[in-house]
């Protein structure tokens, strides 16, 4: 069925020459994140990918090296984002010693499923889907600044992972508090989607209004909808939604769904194409490669996006220290 599917579905792949630059890829072991990392690789990158799980790094590297030869530059570390301090060491510790970074690209995650709180108290929906990548980018972010000044180098990209499931949040939400963002009665379905409606905002009104703008920085915040992939991820409906109902959504989503290397083609269109400066689609959201997005009520508030990045510092800061964030000034 892949295969088929492959062949008459989907978007066009679109990548770019990527020797001599360097990415990072959050998920990157597993799925889109695998795909992404193998393309990125495959186009002359070097490549660190996080994960949990040691084994799922460990079989990455091996396909892709199986593939692009025992030389290429690809490596692994292990990091939870629902923990912000592990967070914190991770990817401090990369700012420090990596001399440039030029692509971030944002694809861990959980997919729809019951409500639950990761390591730090934090509904793990928005935890390891926003807050934890949301503060790996504060934390890099000086890593990207210093490469955007960088003599003949293209402009750093930032790449979401979002999804059109965040026109399924729920309608009363106002990022204000973190007993609001803990409500175990809020279901699966808008527990997801609030948190990819949370990455949109906080691209457009987050990184760009608050960050790129202010600091005239040559950099580029974009998010992206993969399409409906078919990984290990959609198994969660199982989980979401226990019983039958559960098992018909999980087929449903395997009928339908693109392969994980289409689901991989709206984040390599926003990473590499020449479109994203030539057409100043700094903020964007993609529905597909090239084809912006229309994005829900909610997605286009302002207001709503203040509240969400004041929401996200105030809890990293409470969770980790008040010297916890990075400056995001120049």
């Amino acid at each position: 069925m892949q295969s088929v599917l492959h062949s008459v579905v989907g978007p066009k792949k679109e990548i770019h020459d990527l020797n001599g630059r360097v990415a990072i890829v959050t998920g990157g072991a597993l799925g889109i994140g695998f795909e992404i990392s193998r393309a990125f690789v495959l186009n002359g990158a070097r490549v660190l990918m996080t994960n949990r799980k040691k084994e799922q790094g460990d079989e990455a590297i091996k396909k892709i090296k199986d593939e692009a030869g025992q030389d290429a530059k690809i490596e692994w570390f292990p990091c939870d984002m629902g923990n912000l301090k592990e967070v914190k060491e991770v990817f401090g510790g990369i700012a420090e010693r990596e001399d440039r970074l030029d692509l971030l690209i944002l694809s861990a995650g959980i997919n729809t499923n019951q409500y639950g709180e990761d390591s730090d108290g934090i509904d793990r929906h928005f935890g390891v889907n926003w807050l934890g990548q949301f503060y790996t980018t504060n934390l890099l972010y000086p890593l990207l600044r210093k490469t955007s000044k960088m003599p003949d180098t293209p402009a750093p990209r930032i790449v979401w992972e979002s999804s059109e499931m965040h026109r399924t949040a729920p309608s009363g939400i106002h990022f204000g508090s973190l007993d609001e963002i803990n409500n175990p009665d809020i279901g699966p379905t808008e527990l997801y989607g609030r948190t990819k409606l949370a990455i949109i905002l906080g691209v457009k009104y987050g990184l760009v209004e608050r960050v790129i703008k202010p600091n005239g920085d040559n950099i580029y915040a974009l998010s992206v909808h993969p399409g409906a992939v078919n990984t290990d991820m959609q198994t969660q409906w199982k989980d979401a939604y226990p019983g039958l109902l559960g098992k018909l959504l999980t087929v449903a989503m395997l009928s339908i769904g693109r392969d994980p290397e289409q689901g991989s083609f709206s984040a390599l269109y926003a990473a590499t194409s020449p479109e994203i400066e030539e057409k100043g689609y700094n903020g964007y959201y993609f529905s597909d490669p090239g084809q912006p997005g229309k994005e829900s009520k909610q997605a286009s508030d302002p207001a709503l996006g203040a509240a969400l990045w004041d929401l996200s510092a105030r809890l990293i800061k409470e969770k980790v220290g008040d010297d916890a964030l990075a400056s995001w000034s120049g």
